[in-house]
């Protein structure tokens, strides 16, 4: 109940904020619980990709030390978060959202390449889908990277794509995940070119600091 009431209120904040939010292509999205997978591109992604989906509700995983903070925590409890040490996942951070998935009718959703600005894309949205029997649905979100020109009220899109099927048959090896990895940046490729091929969501300026810090490694 209160993550329904969560949802109205966030509805409520972005219509303030922003103006209405354009969602496209949502006919794809299944009806029965599935992981949504995005390219992380801004914090308040979920959020958004959390309204864009609904009636469905959906969990994700939230870095452990936010649950330290017992306001915090309570928020995050009551919005389908489950806490994740990233230095340390461990078992908890695959069988959670499988748990979620299978018996919770819950949704999740993943960031497969974790960071921000990051392009390497793990094996976990792979092996969760396969163990839950569940589709990925590739998203894309395009608008304000800041919160600045979010008050600017430029334009918000959330784009879905076609759901990808991980196969239940044979091994989940490096090539059987490197394959689904490149069915997501197909996806996401494809979305990013149908709502705007322009849009950039890393400024130079950040790629120029990443390169220079892995520079030093």
């Amino acid at each position: 109940m209160l993550y329904r009431i969560f949802r109205v209120i966030i509805r409520f904040v972005i219509f303030v904020l922003n103006g209405h939010m354009v969602v496209l292509d949502k006919e794809k999205v299944p009806k029965t619980p599935y992981i949504l997978v995005a390219p992380h591109r801004t914090w308040w992604e979920p959020v958004l990709f959390a309204v864009a989906g609904s009636p469905m509700e959906f969990s994700f995983m939230a870095k452990a030390e936010l649950f330290h903070n017992p306001i915090i925590r309570w928020i995050l409890r009551n919005a389908h978060a489950f806490p994740v040490d990233r230095a340390h996942p461990g078992p908890s951070a695959v069988k959670t959202p499988i748990n979620n998935l299978r018996k919770n009718n819950l949704s999740v959703i993943i960031f497969p390449t974790g960071t921000r600005y990051s392009n390497d894309i793990k094996g976990g949205a792979a092996l969760i889908a396969r163990l839950a029997g569940v589709q990925l649905v590739p998203v894309v979100y395009q608008g304000p990277l800041t919160f600045m020109n979010l008050l600017k009220r430029q334009k918000m899109i959330i784009g879905f794509g076609d759901p990808i099927t991980v196969s239940r048959k044979g091994r989940l090896d490096d090539a059987a995940i490197a394959g689904i990895d490149a069915e997501m940046r197909a996806a996401w490729h494809a979305i990013d070119q149908r709502i705007n091929p322009d849009f950039v969501y890393v400024p130079d300026k950040k790629k120029a600091e990443l390169e220079h810090e892995e520079g030093k490694l």
